[in-house]
């Protein structure tokens, strides 16, 4: 059995070798997801100016309830609200970065909705 120390280091192999392939514009930013075992965060990135443009996560703010991150469900929330930001700022084509992370679950699950809330990979 791989440890959990052992198959984060794979991944962050894994997304340099995505990472040398691809990059952000301000036409067409890298949709980064990042995925813990409590939350999902996506952020879109202009790689060329080294800004992030737009962001969204399952974290809560103060005074919000607590619900559940680390779920398909919630994954589908962040992927529409990126997309809703992203629609805001004048980006309607992204470079999709999985992260390392097999496209499978939760990455799936958000990437799917933001092609449905408008985005085009």
């Amino acid at each position: 059995m791989i440890a959990q120390r052992e198959r984060n280091v794979i991944r962050q192999r894994v997304h340099t070798r995505i990472r040398e392939k691809m990059s952000g514009t301000a036409e067409r930013p890298r949709l980064n997801i990042y995925r813990s075992l409590s939350h999902i965060y996506a952020q879109l990135i202009d790689d060329h100016s080294g800004v992030t443009l737009a962001s969204a996560s399952t974290m809560t703010k103060k005074g919000e309830s607590k619900r559940t991150g680390g779920n398909v469900m919630a994954a589908k929330e962040v992927g529409k609200a990126i997309a809703e930001r992203a629609k805001e700022k004048g980006v309607k084509k992204v470079v999709f970065d999985r992260g390392g992370y097999l496209y499978h679950g939760r990455i799936k699950a958000l990437a799917d909705a933001a092609r449905e809330a408008g985005l085009e990979f």
